[in-house]
C-alpha cells in the first residue's frame, strides 16, 4: 500500500477519500446547526450527546486525522504540480483559459478554509468539549455553559464583523466543494463523460445546500431571527 503515499495516482486517491469524508461530515454538522434555527433545546441536546462522551471523542479524533491528512497531501501534490509545471506556468494556453476558476486557486480557497477551522475550533471548540475534557481532567474549570451551543452562536453573532467572517468562509468554501466533490469522484473513476456532468452538478448542489444551512444560521442569529436561549 505504499503507492497511496509515493505515488501520485494514490496520493489523490487520500486526497479524495478523505474529502468525500469530509464533505459527509459537513453534511451532518450543517444539518445539525440548522436545529438551532428552530430549536434551542433540542440544538443544546444534541450538543449534550456529542459532548466529552467516548464516542464523541473518538469521532473528534477521527475527524481530526481526516482534515490533517487532507491538508498534508494537498500541500503535497500542490507542491508536486508546481514542480511539474516548471517554466509552463507562467504561460497563458488556451488549456489554462478552459480551467475553472476553483481549480486554479484550490490552494488559496483551502489555506481560507483551515485558517477558518482554527478559528471556529476556538469559538467553538475550545469552549465546549475542550472545558468538559479539562474538568474530567481535574481542571477547575466553569461547564456551565459547556453544553449550552445556541448562547455560544447567539454570543458570537451578534458581532457584524465575525457574522462577515463566517460567510466569507462560506463563499470560499462553496468554491473549494463544488470543484473537490467531482475531481474526488473523477480520482475515483467515475470519470465518463456521462457520469463527470453528473457530478459537477451534483457537486453543486452539494455545496449548496451546506452552505446554505450554515448561512442560515449565521444570518438568523445575526439578525436576531433564531430562538433566544438562556
Amino acid at each position: 500500500m505504499t503507492w497511496l503515499s509515493n505515488s501520485s495516482v494514490g496520493r489523490k486517491v487520500v486526497m479524495s477519500v478523505t474529502g468525500a469524508a469530509l464533505v459527509l461530515f459537513l453534511l451532518f454538522h450543517a444539518t445539525m446547526n440548522v436545529v438551532a434555527i428552530f430549536s434551542g433545546d433540542a440544538y443544546n441536546a444534541i450538543c449534550k450527546f456529542l459532548g466529552a462522551n467516548w464516542y464523541a471523542l473518538v469521532g473528534t479524533l477521527g475527524l481530526g486525522f481526516l482534515v490533517v491528512v487532507h491538508i498534508i497531501y494537498a500541500f503535497i501534490l500542490s507542491v508536486q504540480n508546481y514542480r511539474a509545471r516548471g517554466k509552463e506556468r507562467y504561460a497563458v494556453t488556451d488549456r489554462q483559459k478552459d480551467v475553472e476558476w476553483a481549480s486554479k486557486n484550490m490552494l488559496v480557497l483551502g489555506i481560507i478554509v483551515v485558517c477558518f477551522i482554527f478559528l471556529h475550533l476556538y469559538n467553538f471548540w475550545a469552549k465546549m468539549q475542550l472545558v468538559e475534557l479539562q474538568h474530567m481532567a481535574g481542571c477547575a474549570v466553569n461547564t456551565s455553559l459547556a453544553q449550552n451551543g445556541v448562547y455560544h452562536i447567539q454570543q458570537l453573532f451578534s458581532s457584524p464583523v465575525y457574522s462577515i467572517v463566517y460567510l466569507v468562509w462560506l463563499a470560499a468554501l462553496w468554491f473549494h466543494l463544488t470543484h473537490g466533490i467531482w475531481s474526488a469522484m473523477h480520482t475515483l473513476g467515475w470519470n465518463n463523460n456521462i457520469w463527470m456532468a453528473r457530478w459537477k452538478c451534483i457537486a453543486k448542489i452539494v455545496a449548496t445546500l451546506i452552505v446554505l444551512m450554515f448561512a442560515a444560521v449565521v444570518v438568523c442569529f445575526a439578525f436576531g431571527i433564531a430562538p433566544i436561549c438562556a
